[in-house]
């Protein structure tokens, strides 16, 4: 994908040079945002890029501006589109969501009969899954592999989603369903959330008050 700012592509081998950037970049956006990620190596991110399964967006100078890859889950029955970065030189550029059509289109080629899924605090990024035909739904609804769930063993708020039973959680749920997989009444509460998207976002602010506090009284019950 070319546009007037960035060359958007498929991570091929030449890319490599810039596992390093992204990783660190990953962790200074998750400590910035008070928030966890399943922590990534350059090794694995080089991995992505090598097996085709990630984007990566650069300036017309060549500059590193963007990144986000691919996981398959539960025998490639669920895709997440994991690891989303911009570089802070380009952010408010409309980038992340070029980088999120690029992503998702890949996972549909990909893995066309997959359900891909999200985990996100973020109304910007809820807004771009909501255009691309993801909508809220519980964590139930989310593959049942472990593997993806420990990755959230690096999160500030694990103890929340470990005390919720793995149900609840900061963040928002979402997911696209293939069109022959689709069930009416889900679709009815797609088209519901995209018409209703600053509904939701309050929504989304009182459970993040309302679970912060809970957390903060988790940590004061299990203090000696």
């Amino acid at each position: 994908m070319i546009n007037k700012q960035f060359v958007i592509q498929v991570a091929q081998e030449e890319h490599l040079k810039y596992a390093d950037t992204i990783v660190e970049e990953m962790a200074n956006s998750a400590q910035a945002r008070g928030t966890g990620i399943a922590k990534r190596s350059p090794e694995y991110i080089m991995q992505k890029m090598r097996e085709g399964k990630a984007v990566i967006a650069l300036s017309k100078t060549g500059e590193w501006a963007g990144f986000c890859y691919i996981e398959a889950w539960g025998h490639e029955k669920f895709v997440a589109n994991s690891g989303l970065i911009v570089s802070p030189n380009f952010r408010k550029s409309g980038l992340a969501r070029e980088i999120k059509h690029a992503i998702f289109k890949l996972s549909r080629k990909k893995y066309p009969n997959a359900k891909i899924f999200g985990l996100t605090t973020g109304a910007a990024v809820m807004k771009i899954n909501s255009e691309l035909g993801y909508y809220p739904v519980s964590y139930s609804d989310l593959t049942d592999d472990e593997q993806f769930w420990k990755g959230c063993q690096s999160c500030v708020n694990y103890a929340i989603l470990t005390s919720k039973n793995r149900q609840n959680c900061l963040c928002t749920a979402m997911l696209y369903v293939p069109k022959d997989q689709r069930q009416p009444n889900k679709q009815r509460l797609r088209k519901d959330f995209y018409g209703n998207l600053n509904l939701f976002e309050r929504w989304t602010k009182i459970k993040k008050s309302i679970l912060v506090k809970f957390n903060k009284a988790l940590k004061l019950d299990l203090q000696p």
